[in-house]
């Protein structure tokens, strides 16, 4: 597949790496069951589209424009999001696996992660202002210099986040997920 446009259509069940699609503009369309696992997508632009069962993994997406995309049910390892185009960047996810992926200095502020896997992403130097962390399971995920402010981590878990390193104010935790903000202090905490 050429560079190319493409506005409100559905694609199903597509195998993307057998067809390239760098440089394509999709504007309001759906990608349901699609592979765009390990291919190059630099210079896409995906606005108001929806993702649902696709596994993106390990995909290149420099200076790919993501505006107001929602990512459902999508397998997203390994991808550089500090690598996307700036501009607009803005999405939402849902029972999504993003294990591996980079945030490194994003502004994406009020962003929703529902029920999603965040093992080792790296959120440093990231503004995820008034974003919305339910459910989640951040094993081994690094904030380090990260804007969290007014975020909502109370049903999420595994988190270390160090309140010395981080800008917290108004965040909002949970008494059982107290234990992530003193991690780094060496201290032992009992029920």
């Amino acid at each position: 597949m050429a560079s190319s446009f493409f506005q409100d259509e559905t694609f199903e069940k597509k195998d993307f790496s057998k067809d390239g699609i760098a440089g394509s503009d999709f504007d309001n369309c759906a990608f349901v069951n699609c592979n765009f696992s390990s291919i190059d997508l630099s210079g896409c632009k995906f606005i108001d589209c929806k993702m649902d069962s696709c596994n993106i993994s390990n995909a290149n997406i420099s200076n790919v424009t993501f505006r107001d995309v929602v990512f459902s049910n999508c397998k997203m390892l390994g991808l550089r999001f500090d690598s996307a185009s700036k501009f607009g960047l803005s999405f939402k996810f849902s029972d999504c696996i993003l294990d591996h992926s980079s945030f490194y200095k994003t502004v994406i502020r009020k962003t929703s992660f529902k029920n999603c896997r965040l093992t080792e992403v790296d959120f440093t130097d990231c503004d995820l202002t008034e974003s919305v962390f339910e459910h989640c399971d951040f094993t081994s995920a690094t904030f380090d210099n990260t804007t969290l402010s007014k975020c909502d981590f109370r049903s999420s878990v595994q988190f270390v986040v160090d309140p010395t390193r981080n800008k917290i104010k108004k965040a909002k935790f949970s008494l059982a997920s107290v234990a992530g903000l003193l991690a780094g202090f060496d201290i032992s905490i009992t029920p």
